[in-house]
Formats: C-alpha cells, sequence, structure tokens
C-alpha cells in the first residue's frame, strides 16, 4: 500500500527549514496534495506541537496511512478527501495550509478553488504556503523549468509551470498577503501568505 514518489524526497529538509520560519507556531496545518503521504510522516514528527492534516484524492488515502503508520506521530491525522476540483473540503478551519507540487499538477480551476478554500478556512493571520516551479513576468522561464513544462502539458494538458503573478492575485482577491517569495535549490520556490 505504502507509494514512494523521488519527488517527495527532494528538498524536504529545506522545505522543513521553511516551515519553521513560515508556519505558526501551534494549531492545525491542512496539507492540500498530501500524494504518497511521505512528506506527512516527514514534517509531522518534526513539527510536534503543529497538528497535521493531510488530505487528498481517496485513492491515495491508503498510503497516506501507512506511511502514518510508520511515522507514528501523534500529531498526525486521518487523511481527509478534498477534491481541489470541487468547491467545497470536509475542513472548515485550519491554522495553516501547506500545498507542495500540487499547483502545476491540477488544472487551473483547482488553483482557484485552492486559493478561495485558503480564504474561506483560514483565520486572520493563518498561513497560505506552496512549494513548486513558477514562471515570472520579470525574467525567463530556468531551462530545467521550461522543460518541465513541456514534460507536463504532454502528460495533462491542463497542467503546467505556472505564472507566479496569476497565482499572487488569486492570493490577494482571497485576503491573503504575501509574507516572503524564497528561493530553494532545483529552480523551486517556497512562498507563503497571510491572512489578512
Amino acid at each position: 500500500m505504502k507509494q514512494f514518489a523521488p519527488s517527495s524526497e527532494h528538498n524536504k529538509d529545506e522545505i522543513l527549514e521553511v516551515l519553521h520560519d513560515a508556519l505558526p507556531k501551534t494549531g492545525t496545518v491542512l496539507e492540500i496534495g498530501s500524494g504518497t503521504g511521505q512528506h506527512a510522516a516527514y514534517f509531522a514528527p518534526r513539527l510536534p506541537v503543529l497538528h497535521w492534516q493531510p488530505s487528498d484524492l481517496s485513492a491515495n488515502h491508503a498510503s497516506i496511512r501507512a506511511w502514518a503508520e510508520e511515522a507514528n506521530a501523534p500529531n498526525l491525522k486521518s487523511p481527509l478527501e478534498v477534491n481541489l476540483l470541487t468547491p467545497t473540503w470536509p475542513i472548515t478551519q485550519a491554522d495553516a495550509i501547506v500545498c507542495i507540487n500540487t499547483v502545476h499538477i491540477v488544472a487551473w480551476q483547482g488553483v482557484v478553488n485552492l486559493f478561495a478554500g485558503a480564504g474561506r478556512i483560514l483565520p486572520a493571520g493563518g498561513v497560505m504556503y506552496v512549494y513548486g516551479a513558477y514562471r515570472y513576468a520579470t525574467r525567463p522561464l530556468e531551462p530545467s523549468n521550461e522543460k518541465f513544462d513541456q514534460w507536463l502539458k504532454a502528460r495533462d494538458p491542463v497542467s503546467g509551470v505556472r505564472d507566479y503573478e496569476a497565482v499572487n492575485a488569486l492570493a490577494t482577491s482571497n485576503g491573503l498577503t504575501l509574507v516572503e517569495d524564497r528561493a530553494m535549490p532545483g529552480n523551486n520556490r517556497s512562498i507563503w501568505w497571510k491572512k489578512t
């Protein structure tokens, strides 16, 4: 049942370092797009005062549970079913949302729903964090990310490296204010906002 994604191993320590800076000190973190469950199993024991709530399509829940069982972290919750292509979620409040390597995979409507959900369930001061590759109007896309974008679109035409400005506009329109956009290894970005 336990699935393994090599991409989930890339930069996990660097991401954890940023999460220490970005996330609130206590409360519930909703992870959107938990995938195999590797990140939840890695981050939850290392952020023990936060309640880590994984979520994904139900097809991925068995793997998420298998990783969670191995991690044996008391703050790691059972996965919820969250489909970003539907407008409602089975959770009405979280202190932070973490979404890693998902914005470039899901259709644009899913990105719209992600930020609408953040605006709906985060309290004032709540954090919305995303990680992945982004395209910026002010500079050319890195060659490695250009290839990645082509690979994504060949695999699924509705996916692709997103325009930072469009994503930031979604955040702003849902009551989120940019805190930091931090460069990460492999031409990825850690970007987070706070609910105002």
